[in-house]
């Protein structure tokens, strides 16, 4: 059975989304840039420190489908309000999803 993310995930994580200016974040998946390398050290650090739950859901995060993981970010905009979620869901926004996704995956 393959495992989906879902909003509740997203919610759990919105604090490391907050972290992040909606200003900033727009301006970074417009230039497509890695928000990743930017913060790498931080990101290692984090994911060096995640529970064998969390590590199970970063890797269903990692595996998923980009337009699914876009739909469940729009939804969490819909739910919060929150900027970050709605530039996110921005299907303008798949390939900085997914090049960022992929520089986790390179940290791991």
């Amino acid at each position: 059975m393959e495992e989906k993310i879902t909003l509740e995930d997203i919610e759990q994580y919105q604090h490391l989304i907050n972290k992040v200016p909606a200003f900033l974040l727009g301006r970074m998946a417009k230039r497509n840039s890695s928000l990743v390398k930017k913060f790498e050290s931080r990101v290692k650090a984090y994911i060096d420190n995640l529970s064998d739950n969390q590590r199970k859901k970063l890797d269903i995060l990692l595996n998923a489908d980009i337009d699914d993981l876009q739909n469940v970010m729009n939804e969490a905009y819909l739910k919060t309000g929150k900027k970050q979620f709605k530039i996110l869901a921005d299907p303008s926004n798949k390939d900085f999803i997914n090049s960022n996704l992929d520089e986790v995956r390179r940290i791991i």
